[in-house]
């Protein structure tokens, strides 16, 4: 009995044994078939490989081309469509992917019957996607009672100016959840006036006219102000994180200390351009069993950059200068502008712990999962008025890094309080309560 070929396999193989075997036209081997042509494909593969390459019979087309011929059905290329924009979209691919040699030769061989739509079919499906879930967005956001807005401007690769806003709100269930509302060109100068029809174009939009409550953004005065009762409904509040950083920025600024972050993103620069001093550093950490970790670069706009670029070095100290004192890998002329001098390890060494109090404290209220503005004056507090504070055993140069972070703090946190046009709470001020009674103030004013 001689199967119906739904499969270019059966013009070598006759079904026998009432089709519990088949029989192999080449070879006469029997074996055994369970309604797949997984074994048989196999056994044409690994015994039979001429068949595939092309020797056959006059006429005969290989096995390779007929599978290669396979219709793919609608249905089917329907759902490897979606599925490509669906990878698009959740992995931020650029929608020129299609148009790549690599994944049309992936395509090929994964669907060889499958034709890609061309990048214009492409962009117009994901049109559609955007529409849909902005209109899924739309009635999960108007059941939404209040939400709440943190925004920013960026400036792409391209030097295009952007403006990104989110929106922050709880679900049926209280959970927290946030959605971004538009990344849009800002092509206009970012005044105040600006910025603020910007937002309440965004928020007008979306339907969320008087269910705003408050807008977070940066201390940039362009944005404060745009955020002004006048300009918009909602109340205006400051990144705090961002606040912490420009105080720890002004902290930065004392002459000592500016100078040792200069000298040490210089000597970090030299081994981050250097392939063979790079290379060196490794072996010395292999040879004195210290991590094989790559040095840190600060950047001033990344928070904490500067904590990370010191706990590294310190970390990697006697390793840097191994590299630095072998004549075979770094110039003498080189190593004596690029060795740190010691009160600048000292320094780095003494900051570590009151850098790593600042990080903790900028990692705090940088939560995603969860509201953060409760812990903004007790961590305020607690810096001003304890890991701020003179401590016995610090050196001038930490005394004065503290006291300038100190001050600014207390003065940036004043400024955003007022232009929130709300009070600082009395926790801030030193005074004759206990510090139990301050905190319970403070939650109190919170409420």
């Amino acid at each position: 009995m001689k199967r119906a070929k739904r499969s270019a396999v059966w013009d070598h193989f006759n079904i026998i044994n009432a089709g519990k075997e088949v029989k192999c036209s080449l070879c006469h081997a029997v074996l055994k078939y369970n309604s797949s042509t997984r074994s048989l494909s196999y056994h044409l593969n690994t015994v039979h490989g001429a068949v595939l390459h092309g020797t056959r019979a006059p006429g005969q087309p290989t096995i390779k081309a007929t599978l290669g011929r396979r219709a793919c059905d609608e249905r089917r290329a329907e759902g490897i469509t979606e599925s490509i924009c669906s990878m698009i979209e959740r992995d931020l691919m650029p929608i020129n992917t299609v148009d790549g040699a690599g994944f049309q030769d992936l395509i090929a061989i994964l669907e060889p019957g499958y034709n890609i739509p061309s990048r214009p079919s492409i962009t117009s499906r994901l049109e559609v996607r955007y529409e849909k879930r902005k209109s899924e967005l739309k009635t999960t956001l108007a059941t939404a009672t209040a939400v709440a807005l943190t925004t920013d401007c960026w400036t792409a690769l391209t030097t295009e100016s952007y403006i990104t806003v989110t929106c922050h709100y709880n679900d049926e269930n209280w959970q927290l959840k946030s959605a971004v509302l538009t990344t849009t060109n800002m092509s206009e100068r970012h005044t105040a006036d600006n910025l603020a029809d910007k937002l309440n174009e965004v928020v007008e939009t979306w339907g969320l006219s008087g269910r705003v409550t408050a807008c977070v953004h940066d201390n940039a005065r362009n944005i404060v102000n745009a955020n002004n009762p006048t300009r918009v409904t909602w109340k205006s509040v400051a990144c705090f994180a961002h606040t912490l950083n420009l105080a720890v920025n002004d902290g930065f600024a004392a002459a000592v200390v500016s100078r040792a972050i200069v000298a040490a993103g210089r000597l970090v620069k030299h081994f981050h351009h250097s392939t063979i001093a790079t290379k060196a550093l490794g072996e010395k950490q292999q040879q004195m069993s210290l991590p094989l970790h790559r040095l840190i670069q600060s950047c001033k706009t990344r928070w904490n950059s500067v904590c990370d670029m010191f706990e590294r070095l310190v970390e990697q100290r006697w390793a840097v200068s191994a590299v630095l004192s072998d004549r075979s890998v770094t110039k003498l002329a080189d190593a004596r502008t690029l060795e740190l001098r010691d009160d600048y390890w000292q320094l780095m060494e003494d900051m570590a712990p009151m850098l790593g109090t600042l990080k903790c404290a900028t990692t705090v209220m940088s939560a995603e999962s969860e509201v953060s503005i409760s812990n903004t004056y007790p961590i305020t507090f607690s810096l001003i008025n304890n890991h701020l504070g003179a401590a016995d055993g610090d050196s001038h140069k930490v005394a004065e890094f503290k006291e300038r972070v100190r001050d600014s703090l207390g003065e940036r946190m004043k400024l955003n309080a007022t232009a929130s046009q709300q009070q600082v709470p009395p926790p801030l001020e030193t005074g004759t309560l206990s510090r139990q009674q301050r905190l319970s103030d403070m939650g109190l004013h919170l409420l």
